[in-house]
């Protein structure tokens, strides 16, 4: 069987009010579907990158979009009120159009999971929809390149942002915390990790995701100690992978 990174891949990105699942909204969300790498060579590789299935929206969140969260994203209050439809609608296609790829048994790449799925998860219940494993009939396979590289190269200096990322592998990011450009760019990072790494790129998906639970939690232990060495707050820091439990959210 062909490496997983190599064949179909689903990039997942969601740009919202704030960082708070709990309270924050959807504003806009990507989800792409990446077609199987056909080339040997991966500079042959380009029309992989080019050839899409796109599926994107423009929620009104129904709350005012802070201006920090608009100046990083680009979308108003007022924009989403004009173009966006309604959230319970978008948050149900959301659901509908990932739960299909699920269900398949596609793996769902996202950059920092938690957020996004912990996110959508929270507008799901919202809005009186199903869980998206319930949805799907079977529980997610996700892949994050951010516990990825943290886990590949542990001792890096500076950011692990999707930019920062994006540099050191090469990839090009276009239109950074555009959820289709986001998306996209995330998927690039983790089969480029895939390609540099072959323990991660020949590891099954069902394996690669269980290992990405026990390594997320690993470095959100590594993180709280070096905050209590500094004296820093780290009540906020979990383990969770690649969804934070709705009673850790609420507690």
């Amino acid at each position: 069987m062909r490496p997983w990174h190599y064949r179909p891949l689903v990039g997942f990105d969601l740009e919202t009010t704030g960082v708070d699942p709990l309270e924050d909204r959807i504003v806009t969300a990507a989800v792409l579907r990446v077609g199987p790498q056909r080339w040997t060579a991966r500079e042959d590789n380009v029309g992989r990158w080019q050839s899409l299935d796109r599926f994107g929206w423009i929620a009104d969140p129904g709350v005012e979009i802070p201006e920090g969260a608009a100046a990083v994203h680009g979308v108003t209050t007022e924009r989403a009120r004009e173009v966006g439809r309604p959230a319970v609608r978008v948050v149900q296609e959301i659901g509908i159009v990932l739960a299909e790829h699920v269900a398949e048994g596609t793996p769902i790449v996202a950059m920092n999971a938690p957020f996004d799925f912990t996110m959508l998860d929270r507008e799901l219940e919202r809005h009186g929809y199903q869980p998206l494993a319930v949805q799907a009939g079977r529980s997610v396979l996700a892949v994050d390149p951010l516990v990825l590289d943290r886990q590949v190269d542990r001792y890096r200096r500076g950011r692990r942002n999707l930019g920062a990322l994006c540099d050191h592998y090469g990839v090009r990011l276009d239109g950074a915390h555009e959820s289709a450009a986001d998306a996209l760019a995330a998927v690039q990072v983790a089969y480029e990790i895939a390609e540099r790494h072959p323990a991660i790129g020949e590891a099954s998906l069902a394996d690669l995701h269980a290992a990405q639970v026990v390594w997320a939690g690993e470095q959100a232990d590594g993180l709280r100690q070096y905050l209590a060495r500094l004296g820093r707050d780290a009540t906020g820091v979990h383990g969770h992978w690649p969804l934070i439990p709705r009673q850790e959210v609420a507690s």
